[in-house]
């Protein structure tokens, strides 16, 4: 045994973890809104019975990647940054769009904005960044 193999794993970096953190997040978000349109849907509060059936499925599977990509970036697995920083991107112009309309969502939007921020700038971080393309020996 050599003195290399016996070195403890680098940690996981900071950011990458708040990065990953954030993503699942939304991801359970998107994930449970999903599951709500098919409650109501299949309870009779829809108008649309199969549209909002087949519109949360849709979303619910949406909501899966994002938890797939923090998972991988748990991991250190370079490609679920890509579809975090997706998901944190199209945090921004939710945002927007629920200041717009007015009442409690501002407070909400702006929630939702700055954890699409703060994603963005964890997983872009340079730390994030070397422990994601850091040589490896497998």
């Amino acid at each position: 045994m050599t003195a290399e193999s016996s070195a403890p794993a680098p940690a996981r970096p900071v950011p990458l973890t708040l990065g990953a953190a954030i993503t699942a997040l939304e991801g359970a978000a998107l994930a449970v809104v999903g599951v709500s349109d098919m409650v109501s849907a299949l309870s009779g509060q829809a108008k649309q019975l199969a549209l909002n059936e087949f519109g949360g499925l849709v979303i619910v599977l949406l909501g899966v990647l994002p938890v797939l990509a923090a998972r991988a970036l748990l991991k250190e697995r370079r490609w679920g940054r890509s579809p975090a920083v997706l998901t944190n991107s199209i945090c921004l112009p939710v945002a927007y769009y629920m200041v717009q309309s007015g009442g409690a969502m501002i407070a909400v939007g702006v929630l939702v904005g700055l954890l699409g921020l703060v994603g963005i700038g964890a997983l872009l971080n340079p730390k994030s960044t070397a422990a994601l393309y850091a040589p490896r020996e497998d």
